[in-house]
């Protein structure tokens, strides 16, 4: 039955984008109130709390609001994009799978390994990539790969190690990932294509990828480690995984760009549109399509029954924004938005500023920067740029390195049975250099577009 209703929502939001219909918008609005009271009864923990609270400060502006009570159903749209994109993640995630991807990088980290701070690299790269396709699955994954060999090492010293080379190369892997929620948002809040943004976020990503290694290496380079020569791989099994990966990445680029320039629906809807055909060309091409759908659809069913936690509350925290922006309730932060819209350095250190505080109170950065957008909507015609959209990205995921809150932490917290507060204190230092950098590099690139 719930697996039902979000796909139902999802495609009927979809034919909402293409078809202007009144009744099909109100009926997108019914199956996500629908959708949220079932998933309520699914919805645990924080998830659970801040969704009800969304829900009810929400409910309680329109109450207030004088407009009429069917309305109502009309704004729990604004993350429906986002929803669409986690419904159809596990079909990207199961050729990772299927084609033995994860098995094959897992064990390029144990290769002719004999130092801390080079597993330390390779563990970076390694989840580097295998974070562009499985995105958060990849912590859990990675912790169990490198469970063993960091026992040699003494208790903090490899939950440290973990935490670090973890977080810190997932966060860099999503800010230039084409698949990444939070980077379409940014595109989208901007009228920005990807390609656009895809160089300089490379090299922001190359840069703090070069600074961690060698931080790693002073760190981590007077312990050593002993790794059977048994779990060696193949180089040349390896290598060709790793380049079908990157061929496939870049025909996944390609033709997301191509959607959006063409149809004009924003990235993240493109984006959603062309896994499922791109994830079953990538099955055939590698002759695995029997073995793709036998392992997609129930991995897909399984993924799509867990989604209760984000329905509830994402969609709650829809109806939340909207009616904020329909009330005028943050109106101040609006105007101090846009007091400093002409002075871009200070304008692009207030955002910086307002995702690292949303982080620590508890908002998830897709709270954050879908409320972000409703409050810089007066002034973003004149500010859009490409740097506008590099801050956006880069802030808001740094916040996967360090906030509490945030679901990488929360996971990894949990897998290694430690305080989330500990996380935050080993990558808190490097993730504010990431976000001042970032913001300072983009004020430079304004400088000369």
């Amino acid at each position: 039955m719930i697996v039902y209703t979000y796909t139902a929502l999802i495609i009927l939001y979809m034919l909402s984008v293409f078809i202007d219909v009144t009744a099909l918008n109100y009926a997108v609005g019914v199956i996500a109130v629908i959708a949220v009271i079932l998933a309520s009864t699914r919805s645990k923990g924080l998830y659970f709390y801040s969704g009800l609270i969304f829900l009810l400060i929400g409910t309680g502006l329109f109450l207030f609001q004088e407009i009429p009570w069917y309305s109502f159903f009309l704004y729990f749209d604004s993350m429906l994009g986002v929803m669409s994109l986690f419904l159809v993640l596990p079909f990207l995630n199961s050729i990772i799978r299927v084609g033995h991807y994860d098995t094959n990088l897992n064990l390029l980290l144990r290769r002719n390994t004999n130092w801390l701070d080079q597993l330390y690299k390779r563990s970076f790269l390694v989840s580097h990539v295998l974070g562009l396709f499985l995105n958060i699955a990849m912590i859990p994954l990675l912790k169990s790969s490198l469970h063993h060999t960091l026992k040699q090492l003494p208790k903090e010293k490899a939950h440290a190690f973990l935490s670090q080379s973890l977080l810190r190369s997932y966060a860099l892997c999503l800010s230039w990932s084409p698949m990444e929620v939070l980077v379409s948002a940014s595109l989208d809040m901007t009228g920005k294509a990807y390609y656009e943004v895809l160089l300089p976020l490379v090299m922001i990503v190359f840069l703090f990828a070069m600074i961690d290694y060698t931080l790693s290496f002073y760190k981590y380079r007077p312990f050593g480690l002993h790794i059977a020569d048994a779990l060696q791989p193949s180089s040349a099994k390896v290598r060709r995984k790793i380049l079908e990966m990157v061929f496939m990445l870049f025909i996944f680029i390609l033709l997301t760009s191509l959607f959006q320039h063409y149809f004009q629906k924003g990235y993240l809807l493109s984006v959603v549109i062309v896994i499922i055909p791109v994830s079953i060309i990538w099955a055939l091409l590698i002759k695995k399509q029997k073995r793709y759908f036998s392992v997609t659809i129930p991995y897909w069913k399984e993924r799509s029954n867990g989604l209760s936690n984000y329905f509830f509350m994402f969609l709650s925290a829809g109806l939340f924004v909207n009616m904020l922006s329909a009330s005028g309730a943050l109106s101040f932060l609006q105007t101090a938005f846009s007091s400093v819209s002409d002075r871009i350095l200070i304008f692009y250190f207030m955002i910086g500023l307002y995702f690292f505080v949303a982080s620590l109170i508890g908002f998830h950065p897709l709270v954050s920067i879908t409320l972000l957008g409703e409050l810089l909507r007066p002034i973003l015609p004149a500010v859009s740029s490409i740097p506008l959209t590099i801050v956006l990205i880069t802030c808001s995921l740094a916040t996967v390195m360090y906030s509490p809150f945030n679901l990488s932490v929360s996971i990894l917290s949990d897998l290694l049975r430690i305080n989330p507060i500990k996380i935050m204190r080993w990558n808190l230092p490097f993730a504010l250099m990431y976000i001042i950098s970032s913001i300072l590099i983009a004020y430079g690139i304004g400088l000369f577009l």
